[in-house]
């Protein structure tokens, strides 16, 4: 009888603990580029260390519902899809956030930043600046980009997009406090819960977190160099400057042959790396190939320098059709290319652009590619190659 009597307590022991990490979570599914636009029937998956999934639906005001029975903590992720837009997968806390999908863009050369945060501070801007161009609020224009979307009124989306981009130039992205723009020591936007994504095409390349712990209102989180290479910078510090004058701040950053000092790693982010891309080589050559990108997304995403990681997305990517990516993707192969297989890896990356270029008929740019593997490695490949669209562009 006692042992019975143990059990059943333990049993209800069990169930009062279960029940008492059941919560429900609440979160709103917006357009990116449409200011508060609502996003009805967006499919909404939230993984525990990524196991037992929870599904549900966002209803016709964007709003979806969900029981957790975890802490909502970075343990969760969240992941968010519908057809016609990139699909977004973000790390929780997820209660109460807003959430920004982006429509898939057709460009090589366009590229779309989305900015949300949590309740406080109520106004956090996007900044870009790049030679002759500054897009913020009050300037929402700029050459071959413009803030599709401003939120003064807390979790965003802010939005930028870069319709082209002009090869040889430096572009800088910041995330400014405007709500503590008078407080260069405040800890509001590192507690804030920013959080930017980077689409191409139509995929999430890139996510960045706000770093924590840090004092300042201006988050320097990268730039896009004269390669279009993108620079992981990722720091936070203090400024007193209006909104107008933040380019005056970036300028060194955007001129001409600068160097920048670059977002450091930790050993366990390096490990971590490395373990999801080989979860991803693994998922390559089972042909999971959306599976795939996701863990090579992730390696990356932990230590942008996994050259292994790019040249593994950029294959896959050209994989499954996906072009706009893969050009991404192999221009920072080309900047992480190291060893003594260095020069052929740059020209095979470099050759490899080209012929997305010259499949899309932009043979300007594909001459400046193929020219760019032929100074890497002779190859008479690369020479036909060179031939062939000179006379199309000529």
């Amino acid at each position: 009888m006692k042992h019975f009597l143990k059990m059943s307590l333990l049993a209800t022991s069990l169930s009062i603990s279960f029940l008492s990490q059941a919560a429900q979570s609440n979160i709103e599914i917006l357009s990116a580029t449409v200011k508060d636009q609502k996003i009805a029937d967006a499919q909404v998956v939230v993984q525990h260390n990524g196991e037992s999934s929870l599904a549900t639906t966002s209803d016709a005001s964007g709003k979806a519902s969900f029981t957790r029975t975890n802490a909502d903590t970075s343990d969760n992720i969240i992941i968010i899809k519908k057809t016609g837009y990139s699909t977004l997968v973000a790390k929780c806390p997820c209660d109460g956030m807003s959430y920004a999908l982006s429509p898939v863009m057709k460009s090589l050369d366009s590229m779309r930043i989305v900015l949300s945060w949590g309740a406080t501070p109520s106004d956090l801007d996007s900044h870009i600046a790049y030679p002759g161009n500054h897009i913020y609020f009050d300037h929402k224009e700029g050459r071959d980009g413009n803030l599709d979307v401003d939120d003064t009124d807390s979790y965003g989306p802010e939005t930028i997009t870069l319709t082209k981009r002009d090869g040889g130039q430096n572009y800088v992205y910041v995330v400014h406090d405007y709500t503590d723009q008078d407080q260069p020591e405040s800890l509001q936007l590192s507690n804030s819960q920013a959080k930017v994504f980077v689409y191409v095409g139509e995929s999430l390349v890139r996510t960045y977190y706000i770093p924590q712990g840090q004092k300042g209102n201006l988050w320097t989180v990268f730039r896009i160099n004269e390669n279009g290479e993108i620079e992981d910078i990722n720091k936070l510090k203090g400024i007193s400057l209006s909104a107008d004058n933040i380019n005056s701040d970036l300028s060194s950053l955007v001129k001409e042959g600068s160097a920048i000092v670059t977002a450091t790693w930790t050993d366990a982010n390096i490990e971590q790396s490395k373990s999801l891309n080989l979860k991803g080589e693994a998922a390559y050559k089972a042909k999971n190939y959306e599976d795939a990108i996701g863990y090579f997304t992730e390696a990356i995403n932990y230590y942008s320098d996994n050259g292994k990681a790019y040249g593994n997305i950029g294959l896959t990517y050209q994989k499954v059709g996906r072009t706009a990516e893969a050009i991404w993707a192999n221009r920072k192969a080309i900047a992480l290319a190291s060893g003594n297989n260095a020069a052929t890896i740059r020209a095979g990356a470099n050759y490899n652009i080209g012929k997305i270029y010259e499949a899309a008929n932009q043979y300007a740019d594909a001459l400046v590619y193929y020219k760019n593997a032929r100074n890497e490695k002779q190859n008479s490949v690369y020479d036909n190659a060179i031939e062939r669209v000179g006379n199309k562009v000529n």
